[in-house]
């Protein structure tokens, strides 16, 4: 496991197949990151630095919820600033990434189930706070793939792995969350301390090892995981992206963890990515 001061230089290490993207898992935290030079944010920029340029990118994020699934269809999505209390620069922040209807629609034809291609959503501060520092010329399409809520988690992971061919094709597939993510009981004195509490280090580790051994059983039944369960996973918006990073593994695939660290105590910025 890599720590936040090693993930630049490694990531100049990692070949990429030319027939394959990554998958990712990133863990995305406050929307501050979209404009504050912190560790995780430079990590993003050094992975988006490291990748062969997508095609197009596709995001998984916590923060579109629907019933229903559902893909944005739009030529140029707007940016959304889906969020309250936060200064005035953050809803300043723009960006303009063009969509891709074409891929909408393939990806529409692609998956066994209903896909409702939307043309009202945009971009949401899970998706273009992360992409803002990985691909910051905003030149590459951007979509975002909802999450029906009313789905039980089997239904996220095997419909990812409907879209693991997208990956041959150069299409980067982000899933957008955290795994573990409280925000009622943030310590607010130790947000720059990288302090987790006890029980948040203790889920996080074993959600770890699962991700380590594919134990995809256990995570899809995480509330038999820890004891303390629900106060890492109190709603399931966050941690579902997980499993759709999960459904996009390939057999061969390498498997990275960056951003190991934690905020304010019930936070964890725990972020994986596969490779080859």
């Amino acid at each position: 496991m890599q720590s936040l001061q090693d993930l630049y230089r490694f990531s100049q290490q990692l070949s990429y197949s030319e027939h394959l993207m990554p998958a990712l898992f990133i863990g995305h935290g406050s929307p501050m990151n979209a404009i504050e030079d912190t560790l995780f944010s430079q990590n993003w920029h050094s992975l988006g630095q490291s990748f062969p340029t997508p095609k197009a990118i596709v995001v998984i994020s916590a923060h579109w919820l629907t019933k229903g699934s559902a893909i944005t269809a739009m030529d140029f999505p707007e940016t959304l600033h889906d969020f309250r209390g936060f200064p005035q620069p953050l809803f300043e922040v723009e960006y303009p990434a063009p969509g891709d209807p074409v891929l909408a629609k393939d990806i529409q034809k692609l998956v066994h189930t209903d896909l409702h291609l939307d043309h009202d959503w945009g971009l949401d501060h899970g998706t273009w706070s992360i992409t803002r520092h990985m691909f910051p010329q905003a030149n590459i399409p951007v979509l975002q793939l909802s999450i029906d809520y009313d789905k039980p988690l089997d239904y996220h992971y095997q419909l990812a792995t409907q879209l693991r061919d997208l990956r041959k094709k150069g299409v980067l597939l982000i899933g957008s969350g955290n795994m573990i993510h409280n925000l009622r009981l943030l310590s607010w004195d130790k947000m720059e301390d990288n302090y987790g509490f006890d029980w948040a280090i203790e889920i996080n580790a074993t959600l770890q090892q699962f991700v380590v051994d594919y134990d995809v059983k256990r995570l899809i039944d995480y509330e038999k995981i820890h004891p303390h369960i629900s106060l890492a996973v109190p709603t399931l918006e966050h941690y579902i992206p997980m499993l759709y990073t999960l459904g996009l593994k390939e057999k061969k695939d390498d498997l990275l963890f960056f951003n190991d660290a934690y905020v304010g105590g019930s936070l964890s910025m725990t972020s994986f990515m596969y490779y080859q």
